[in-house]
């Protein structure tokens, strides 16, 4: 395992570490056995970053994790989520007695005495613009109820206007193969100033594992069955925004490139960490094989200049019409 600095946080994160949103909910039928191997098994091969949130399962994400602090001595970081409990979902939602009811709340599920890390959970873009919210923030690492904050963010704009305010230490976007704006846009500002970066949505919800096929079935609760078209949340949470089919044909020009012994899914990690701002990518893991196999990619030799150039073409090609303009 690899390890890089997260920002402001000062925290050294695995560069591929456990994204916790496939154990909680919306992915199908959860086996929590399985998940709690698949968390263990995480710690045994170095990952040190585990990223949740409050709404994961209505909590039961967080919940598992306390479960392997408690089993573990072993030292990790985890990153939490607040803002979507909120309905309606609106900025205005976001006041210091709300933030605070979900702050506790995810404390009581995480058995922790202070949050190592919060994010607002991919805010409604006017909030970017309301110093307001950040100086909440600020108070609440005063108070010793979260030790830093940063956003998970929809779109490179409110990246952008995330990192202005100077205490936020991380921005959580979708970043990967078939996602590529926020290297060509916000990268540059990000390390600038000093700001983590956590990739996630790493595997496009599946399609960058190879995996899938056009008659794959989903089931009725996996948000890749009924949040195609952005009926449930934001369209490029399922996909990375991208047309199924489309999707389908851009892995078909990418398996070429895939060395030998490796899968197309370690593949697409490493191409993530070729970045230096990442500080990691967060791929799901439902059981402790999928952890096994992300965890490899990190200790994989760097893709070479070709290999990037033809992602990019792939992208160029393919992709950059359905995405780069929108997110």
């Amino acid at each position: 395992m690899q390890y890089r600095k997260l920002g402001k946080t000062g925290y050294d994160v695995s560069t591929i570490s456990f994204g916790a949103w496939a154990i909680g909910g919306t992915w199908g039928q959860v086996d929590d056995t399985q998940s709690m191997a698949a968390l263990h098994r995480a710690l045994d091969l170095g990952i040190t970053f585990f990223d949740t949130a409050d709404v994961y399962g209505d909590g039961h994400s967080e919940r598992l994790i306390a479960r392997l602090r408690r089993e573990r001595p072993d030292p990790f970081i985890v990153a939490t989520k607040a803002g979507r409990r909120l309905d309606p979902h609106v900025a205005g939602g976001y006041t210091e007695a709300n933030l605070r009811r979900f702050i506790e709340r995810s404390l009581k599920n995480l058995e922790m005495d202070a949050l190592d890390l919060v994010q607002l959970h991919c805010p409604p873009t006017v909030l970017y613009r309301q110093p307001e919210v950040f100086e909440v923030l600020d108070r609440f690492v005063q108070d010793g109820l979260i030790r830093h904050y940063g956003v998970s963010v929809e779109l490179v704009s409110e990246a952008l206007e995330a990192i202005r305010h100077e205490n936020v230490a991380t921005v959580q976007i979708i970043f990967n193969a078939f996602r590529l704006k926020p290297a060509d846009a916000f990268f540059a500002a990000a390390r600038a100033a000093n700001v983590g970066i956590l990739a996630r949505v790493p595997l496009a919800s599946g399609l960058l594992t190879g995996k899938l096929r056009a008659d794959t079935p989903f089931a009725a609760d996996d948000h890749r069955a009924f949040n195609r078209q952005g009926e449930a949340f934001d369209k490029g949470e399922t996909f990375s925004g991208v047309e199924y089919a489309t999707g389908l044909e851009a892995v078909e020009r990418l398996r070429p490139l895939v060395p030998q012994g490796v899968t197309l899914a370690q593949f697409a990690l490493r191409w993530i960490l070729m970045f230096p701002e990442v500080s990691c990518a967060i791929p799901g893991a439902r059981n402790p094989q999928q952890v096994e196999s992300n965890a490899a990619a990190a200790d994989l030799p760097p893709l070479t200049p070709e290999q990037m150039d033809a992602v990019r073409a792939v992208y160029d090609d393919l992709i950059r019409a359905q995405v780069h303009p929108h997110w």
